[in-house]
């Protein structure tokens, strides 16, 4: 697995993410969007990808999920899928990602993660040491001790 430096992924995925929250709202003028992963967090390496947060009402998560779709997207297999929780990937060739949420559920937990390491460069460090160690690990087992460190962090008041 190869990490970049923030300085070789961020600036394109913040752009990517302005573009993409415009084509979102337009279909989904409710919808609460935010950039969420690695690429949101300042100083933090990456595998590059783009990781979109939208929230919506419980009524509302199966038709965004349609909706979302036409953006050319489907439903990302062999990855948690709940009536809470749906992750769309990117079929345009651009490693994006969408996680579509159900307002007030525990898969909030995305934007706390984001805040707690972006409100600590010590946190960034770490996770960064983390991820740089793993470059040699399989998708599985990096995704297991990335886990373990994020169940961490958001115990941690």
């Amino acid at each position: 697995m190869v990490f970049l430096e923030p300085e070789l992924y961020q600036q394109r995925c913040t752009q990517l993410f302005n573009s993409y929250k415009k084509d979102i709202l337009t279909l989904l003028p409710f919808a609460k969007i935010e950039h969420i992963g690695s690429s949101a967090i300042p100083n933090t390496v990456s595998k590059g990808d783009l990781d979109i947060y939208i929230e919506v009402k419980p009524e509302q998560f199966e038709m965004v999920i349609e909706r979302l779709k036409t953006l050319n997207f489907i439903e990302k297999q062999n990855t948690l899928r709940t009536h809470e929780l749906c992750m769309l990937e990117s079929l345009n060739n651009d490693d994006v990602a969408f996680q579509i949420v159900v307002k007030d559920s525990i898969y909030t937990f995305f934007l706390i993660f984001r805040n707690k390491l972006m409100d600590s460069p010590a946190l960034v460090k770490e996770y960064n040491q983390l991820k740089l160690e793993c470059s040699h690990l399989d998708h599985d087992q990096y995704r297991a001790i990335k886990s373990d460190f994020i169940n961490r962090v958001l115990k941690h008041p």
